[in-house]
């Protein structure tokens, strides 16, 4: 076996599907990869720099890289991802423990720019961005169970406060009969769950031959693929929702009534100012009918606080909406001027009034979902396992209402032994803290 290769990926979950990709074009090339960085020949960052939040984050880790490095527990640091791709040469000039960076567009030249930066030689690879996408297997980094399929890259949707697109280039869909390849491959080694994402799910499709939607073509063959129980979808956006995407979510029973639809905020003002298609009144409207044609349907979104244009009376209406929607899944950010982005050249909150106002809808949002949470009580949810606490002897997994790593956990007791992937049927019985807590009744 070749030298140690430990990788730290941070931020979104296709984010985490870039470093699955990298792991197993190492793994091919004969490194060895290594669960912990200390001890490693050289460790990879997969950042995010996609806000504030995100670069500190990335900075603060590969900060810590620096240290064990210094302390000769790590050989070389290799940036990758989206912060390498934003700040190209000041990551070099403000962080020398870095030995080489590599940019979105170059993921699959991971194993040419590890054997360089062992060498000793300075990376710096920058592809393009806007090229078309490998179909690259993956060394799975999540639980056996589930996995994210990433249907697309890219971005064309240029919201004003959004450098994804500058990051990650124009969109670019993957062929059907290449995602249900992978799909099926998935399903024969075990998952049960597939999580599809892109930065927008909804426009998949339309730049491949006929320039069509394609999300429905996809999904029912996704259905099809035996061994798959739930499909999960992130993210769809409002205006690219068409009739025929919703018969296909509400007919198919694989398909989780969940939808992941991120609006930021109804102020039509606001909303054309982020050059966000759609108006409140549209905004509503399409809420409505996905509740009205999807029974059971679960819907998340983001808000974002202190917006350019977001006075009293614009937050106001917002927080009013959202009492009066009841969503039962929101992330309120504040929002964080990007430079680069037209929003950042705007006139906006001060920053303590934007985070103020993020905290505020978290704390009105929590109430209803407490609200939300207290109408299961009495209700029976398939729940697919995930573990078992020993602290508080419990089993703990999720209910179709609930991705992984953003929602809540149903908690239940079992005398049978329950295994992580296994679904069972769990009847709600209390309420703790935003979490369910219920009795297992018989399995799936």
């Amino acid at each position: 076996m070749r030298e140690k290769i430990g990788m730290v990926s941070l931020g979104c979950a296709k984010n985490q599907v870039n470093a699955e990709q990298m792991l197993y074009l190492l793994q091919e090339a004969g490194f060895t990869i290594c669960g912990d960085v200390p001890g490693c020949d050289l460790a990879i960052v997969n950042t995010c720099g996609f806000i504030d939040s995100a670069k500190a984050e990335a900075i603060d880790h590969i900060l810590a890289l620096g240290q064990l490095k210094a302390e000769g527990q790590l050989g070389k640091i290799l940036v990758t991802g989206c912060l390498s791709q934003r700040y190209q040469q000041e990551i070099f000039e403000e962080m020398p423990e870095v030995d080489g960076v590599l940019g979105t567009g170059s993921y699959s030249d991971i194993v040419a720019a590890v054997e360089k930066t062992l060498a000793g030689k300075r990376v710096a690879d920058f592809g393009d961005i806007d090229a078309p996408l490998d179909e690259t297997p993956r060394v799975l980094t999540s639980p056996a169970y589930y996995a994210y399929l990433k249907i697309a890259e890219g971005c064309d949707n240029h919201c004003a406060y959004c450098i994804i697109p500058s990051l990650r280039g124009r969109y670019r869909s993957r062929e059907v009969d290449d995602v249900l390849y992978e799909a099926r491959t998935l399903a024969a080694d075990g998952v049960k769950e597939l999580i599809v994402v892109a930065q927008d799910i909804s426009r998949y499709g339309l730049d491949l031959e006929g320039h069509t939607h394609r999300l429905p073509e996809l999904l029912r063959g996704l259905c099809a693929i035996e061994g798959l129980h739930w499909i999960r979808l992130h993210y769809l956006y409002p205006d690219q929702i068409t009739e025929e995407m919703i018969d296909v979510i509400a007919s198919e029973p694989k398909i989780v009534k969940y939808l992941d639809i991120p609006i930021q905020h109804v102020n039509d003002k606001i909303l054309k100012k982020m050059n966000r298609r759609g108006d409140k009144a549209f905004l509503t409207a399409l809420f409505q009918k996905l509740r009205t044609r999807i029974p059971g349907l679960v819907l998340r979104t983001s808000l974002i606080a202190g917006l350019p244009g977001e006075g009293e009376a614009e937050f106001e209406e917002l927080c009013q909406w959202l009492r009066e929607m009841k969503l039962e899944r929101v992330g309120a950010f504040a929002f964080s001027p990007e430079e680069g982005t037209p929003a950042a050249m705007m006139e906006y909150p001060p920053n303590e009034v934007a985070q103020s106002r993020a905290e505020y809808l978290a704390e009105l949002q929590s109430r209803i979902m407490d609200q939300y949470c207290e109408s299961l009580m009495g209700q029976t949810l398939e729940v697919l396992c995930e573990g078992y606490d020993d602290e508080d002897e419990a089993y703990f997994g999720r209910t179709y209402a609930d991705s992984p790593d953003i929602d809540g956990k149903i908690w239940f007791p079992s005398e049978e032994t329950v295994h992580p992937g296994d679904f069972v049927r769990v009847t709600v019985t209390d309420v703790y803290d935003g979490e369910l807590i219920g009795e297992r009744e018989d399995e799936v």
